[in-house]
């Protein structure tokens, strides 16, 4: 007897609505429960994943006009899904079913005329408008806090997500906002290029997303900050449309995209960007070392940042970091070096680095052409991607895991890292009675500085977990103050780092970022709370 045989057809996967990434890679129970084991006071067993059809989601508190209603979605889990970002509060939050201020409509505009129309209904209806990308925020930047509108429209640009133009002979592009990270890269392959930004949230998140946060991504030195690609912007706001011209340089008085970068959505809605782009890279080499002394490891650093050398990747993992990646289990500091080039070869500028890392204390791993050639790289590399979830995980079990980051000179690194592994460490056992793990690495370096990125693990206080946070990261938040430290290097302002804002910005400044606000969003609708009030 014959016949055809037809395959299954894969099901698409489908993102959590609240927690990180894919809603099939997050641990089962008993993985949380095995992790919650190495934090004594955490539950018994985990809190189960929540479901949208248990939340108190209200009727819409307003309906668009007919000409706008294809470009709206009521769907509670929709709405549900873009009420929050990916902050450890968040999910914190959507595991106890208090997910905060759930928005009435979820609008996806396909291009600038059908935004600046959705702006012009919302500011006549007084309905707050906040801008939506990836939803990857982990500082309260996608959420409605307050009750001073009517209503609220979460603004998720994803249907605008094309590479519209490339330039190969200047190597830029011109791309819509609401283009995620993968998509983007695919469309830039076929040319050669590549955008080479690569933040963490790379997956979940949009261009529109990295350029209104000033997002950092994945390469330690040289082009750092998506700032630095950025040619020309376009943003949509309540006042018009803002289209800078696209050059390599300008001197022509303050940069109008610098207003708009960082911006948050507080100030208009960015639906395309010219952004430099590079070759692919070709010739990667990577190596590790470790080092007995972190005080050393530092140094070693600090050198190879004002070195001409400009590594890819130059990651210091303390002790505790090293560990918790699988990069070293026996108390060192891990320094994990990467090259890339699309010219040519890079190992001798990884041997030379290598070198200049010795001659400070390190102790080399294997150096490989290959791209997991290292046993440490490679450990890091998959704890990088997989430590998001790993989050959620021990979010059910009523543990406190969370991160935060920070730039400052090197001359206060050391004094800086210190303190906050004291204090926040302090903090933690007072208010649980449990000691907590403060580990702390080093994403991005530059000549006069580095960016500490700290991981902080406690017990918690379960049912009590938001307060927990909130306490603990006030503690960290003065401490960087103290250090003169920024209150955060590429996660943006978003509501969670308001208040270390408004401390570390000038008084004029804020004055003019007031009358801009006040300029281009006269009704106050855009991401209310979000920079300036």
């Amino acid at each position: 007897m014959s016949g055809t045989t037809t395959q299954p057809v894969p099901r698409p996967r489908t993102r959590s609505w609240w927690g990180w990434g894919w809603a099939d890679a997050h641990p089962d129970d008993a993985e949380c429960a095995a992790m919650g084991a190495l934090l004594p006071g955490t539950l018994a067993r985990p809190l189960p994943v929540p479901r949208v059809g248990d939340l108190n989601i209200a009727k819409p508190a307003v309906e668009p006009p007919a000409s706008l209603a294809h470009l709206v979605d009521t769907d509670p889990r929709q709405r549900a899904a873009h009420a929050m970002g990916k902050a450890y509060r968040d999910v914190v939050r959507a595991l106890r079913g208090r997910p905060g201020r759930i928005p009435d409509l979820v609008a996806r505009p396909a291009d600038d005329q059908e935004v600046a129309d959705l702006l012009d209904w919302a500011g006549e209806r007084q309905v707050a408008v906040v801008p939506y990308g990836g939803g990857s925020s982990v500082s309260g930047g996608v959420e409605y806090r307050g009750d001073a509108h009517r209503a609220v429209l979460s603004l998720d640009l994803t249907a605008m997500g094309r590479v519209l133009e490339v330039d190969t002979v200047g190597r830029a592009a011109r791309i819509q906002a609401g283009t995620l990270g993968p998509s983007l890269e695919d469309q830039l392959r076929p040319h050669g290029l590549t955008l080479r930004h690569f933040p963490q949230s790379f997956e979940f998140s949009t261009l529109g997303g990295w350029l209104a946060t000033r997002a950092g991504g994945h390469y330690a030195t040289g082009r750092t900050h998506i700032d630095d690609f950025v040619q020309s912007l376009r943003v949509i706001t309540p006042a018009g449309t803002s289209a800078s011209w696209r050059l390599p340089a300008s001197g022509a008085g303050p940069s109008p995209d610098r207003l708009f970068l960082g911006s948050e959505g507080a100030l208009g809605v960015i639906t395309e960007a010219w952004v430099r782009l590079q070759e692919r890279p070709a010739h990667k080499a990577s190596a590790s070392l470790s080092f007995t002394d972190f005080r050393a490891a530092l140094e070693a650093v600090r050198a190879l940042a004002q070195s001409d050398l400009s590594p890819a990747n130059c990651r210091l993992l303390d002790s505790g970091e090293a560990a918790l990646s699988g990069a070293a289990h026996d108390g060192s500091a891990v320094l994990v070096l990467g090259f890339e080039s699309a010219d040519g070869p890079v190992t001798s500028r990884l041997e030379q680095a290598v070198g200049l890392a010795r001659s400070h204390g390190g102790r080399p791993g294997s150096a490989s052409p290959a791209r997991d050639g290292d046993a440490a790289v490679s450990a890091w590399r998959s704890a990088f991607l997989r430590m998001p979830y790993l989050r959620d995980g021990l979010a059910r079990m009523g543990a406190v895991a969370e991160t935060f980051e920070t730039a400052a000179t090197w001359d206060r690194i050391p004094a800086l890292i210190e303190a906050v592994r004291e204090e926040v460490g302090e903090a933690a056992l007072k208010a649980s009675g449990h000691p907590a793990t403060v580990n702390c690495r080093l994403t991005h370096v530059y000549p006069d500085g580095a960016a500490p990125y700290f991981t902080v693990l406690a017990a918690g206080r379960p049912g009590d977990e938001v307060a927990f946070w909130d306490d603990l990261k006030a503690v960290a938040s003065d401490v960087l103050h103290r250090h003169r430290a920024t209150i955060t290097h590429h996660h943006a302002v978003g509501r969670d780092h308001r208040p270390g804002y408004d401390r570390q910005r000038p008084d004029p400044f804020a004055l003019a970022l007031r009358a801009a606000k006040g300029a281009l969003d006269p009704r106050g609708i855009l991401n209310p709370g979000v920079l300036v009030d």
